[in-house]
């Protein structure tokens, strides 16, 4: 028996479908044959210019409602925000004036149906870690989207791969950890072996648009559905222009080789070009993982493909128990959604504004959404109040889970006219707290120290356990 065929044997016993364990078997064979993923700069070259969505006016040259009905909104919701502290899925969490991620994307979708008239399709992507708290979540609050069908696309999992033997990976302590998520790039497989890729177009779906469901920027918008419809391509991505803080960060760029456009990580980039990869000027955008796939070109570059997108592999270095540094050492394959633009002849990207691009990574990401920076429209988005969201930096260490963020907060505090808000240390918000330009609040203590209601305005204020004390 080869390894491939006991993971064979295994994914077989789990009913994962033949389209699951081919794209598995694509990602083994590139670990086996060391694949390094290399991208190096002179085989390259930068993308410079691009269509915006600024520039766009195309709702306004089709028909917005047949083509809305001829689309579906498919959101990711695999994720479990455990680097916040969540054991739930993460779009369970509140966001703003008692309403999830979950109630703001569920909202949007019923208020785009009624104000067109017309039936755009809704689909999560959940895993089975959030499965089931999502599917009863909705049975409470949106029982009408949880009937529809297909409103659920299963992510597949994968085997972990022992790192010594490459074999599949063994814990008998408890078999689920046997197993791990194989990254967004799974949609693709899942949507073809779940049968879901066949039904959709069957039942008249021809676009469908994908982003993450932590991300309330990544509204439908109508002029980039246009710009997607008329320009017939497989498949287009939103990117967003790199600034400073993103140069560590992967961009878009064109393969010399065949013109194909590519998404190049900072894992793909030898050491020598690590400068160049790094310089904003020349390789300006960014992937937001916003994507737009035509189901049609789709399902023909897979049957072309024997069934599996060739995406670059990452390979995640983890333990078996990943709370348990000496268990077993194990590799993670996973793909990543973008990357599937450099599978398609006429793929496309578009500049849009880095509101699109919005996603709740930490507490700090969350205390801004909760506060007045942010409301919610009547379309069920958010949006800022004002041109720039405030720069927040929370103590990582009082601050880094969403409990214990709450149990220092009683009520956001204003940050419509904040600047930049940095806490060090403990410090407990308020109600009525009102921050204002550049603000520095701290406490050396390990006990919370309670910051009064009252307006800090560009100042640094010491915060002790009796009254904050302008320094």
């Amino acid at each position: 028996m080869d390894k491939f065929t006991a993971y064979e044997q295994r994914m077989k016993k789990e009913n994962l479908s033949q389209a699951a364990i081919d794209a598995f078997k694509g990602n083994y064979e590139q670990l086996v044959s060391g694949v390094t993923g290399l991208v190096p700069e002179k085989e390259i070259e930068a993308v410079l210019e691009l269509p915006k969505l600024s520039d766009m006016k195309d709702s306004k040259m089709v028909d917005v409602k047949a083509v809305l009905s001829q689309t579906a909104v498919l959101k990711l919701n695999g994720g479990l925000g455990t680097s916040m502290g969540l054991e739930k899925a993460k779009s369970l969490l509140e966001v703003k004036d008692g309403n999830t991620f979950l109630d703001l994307i569920a909202q949007q979708i019923k208020f785009t149906r009624k104000k067109f008239d017309s039936n755009v399709r809704f689909v999560l992507m959940n895993s089975f870690s959030t499965s089931a708290d999502t599917k009863a979540y909705l049975h409470k609050r949106h029982s009408d989207l949880i009937s529809e069908p297909d409103v659920e696309l299963f992510q597949n999992k994968s085997p972990k791969v022992d790192a010594k033997t490459l074999e599949p990976a063994t814990y008998s302590e408890d078999p689920d950890m046997e197993w791990c998520p194989p990254g967004h790039g799974d949609i693709y497989p899942s949507l073809l072996g779940s049968g879901m890729l066949d039904r959709l177009i069957k039942s008249g779906i021809k676009y469908l648009f994908v982003s993450n469901s932590d991300n309330l920027g990544a509204t439908l918008d109508l002029d980039l559905l246009a710009y997607f419809a008329q320009s017939k391509k497989a498949f287009v991505m939103e990117v967003a222009e790199r600034t400073a803080a993103d140069k560590k960060g992967g961009h878009l760029t064109k393969r010399k080789s065949d013109g194909r456009l590519i998404l190049r990580e900072s894992a793909m980039v030898p050491d020598d070009d690590k400068d160049a990869f790094e310089d904003i000027s020349k390789h300006k955008f960014f992937n937001t993982n916003n994507l737009w796939v035509n189901l049609d070109r789709l399902k023909e570059t897979l049957s072309q493909s024997n069934g599996t997108l060739p995406l670059p592999l990452i390979k995640n270095k983890k333990t078996v128990n990943p709370r348990d540094s000496s268990s077993t050492p194990v590799f993670q394959l996973e793909t990543a959604m973008g990357s599937a633009i450099e599978c398609f002849d006429d793929a496309g990207a578009v500049v849009v504004p880095r509101e699109r691009f919005a996603p709740v990574k930490t507490c700090g990401d969350l205390f801004i959404l909760r506060s007045d920076a942010y409301k919610i429209t009547p379309e069920s988005t958010i949006v800022l109040v004002k041109s720039a969201a405030p720069l927040v930096k929370l103590d990582d260490k009082h601050y880094k889970l969403v409990d214990k963020m709450e149990a220092l907060v009683d009520a956001p505090p204003s940050l419509i006219d904040a600047t930049s808000l940095t806490v060090k240390g403990p410090v407990k918000f308020s109600k009525g707290v009102v921050i204002k330009g550049d603000v520095t609040l701290s406490n050396d203590g390990s006990s919370p120290a309670v910051l009064e209601a009252g307006t800090y305005a560009d100042k640094k204020v010491k915060v002790d356990e009796k009254a904050p004390v302008a320094a």
